[in-house]
């Protein structure tokens, strides 16, 4: 049985789909700005941001932390 989390903002949202809300909101050019890891500045995609991501705990909790920041103006665009 699934538990509910309704003070969890990342409960139910996939990495992927955070990263391309992020990427479609800032572009790469800025995330790489805001959050300074190779994959978002040098050649980046979702799909290498992902790979990296994945295995890397602390890039991961920063680009979900700025999602949570940024997750009120996603409605505003």
């Amino acid at each position: 049985m699934e538990k509910s989390q309704p003070n969890n903002p990342l409960h139910g949202v996939t990495l992927q789909k955070i990263v391309e809300q992020l990427v479609d909101y800032y572009g790469f050019d800025t995330l790489g700005e805001l959050i300074q890891i190779k994959c978002f500045n040098s050649n980046p995609s979702v799909k290498s941001s992902l790979t990296f991501l994945r295995k890397t705990d602390w890039a991961r909790k920063k680009v979900e932390e700025l999602y949570i920041k940024t997750l009120p103006k996603f409605g505003q665009r």
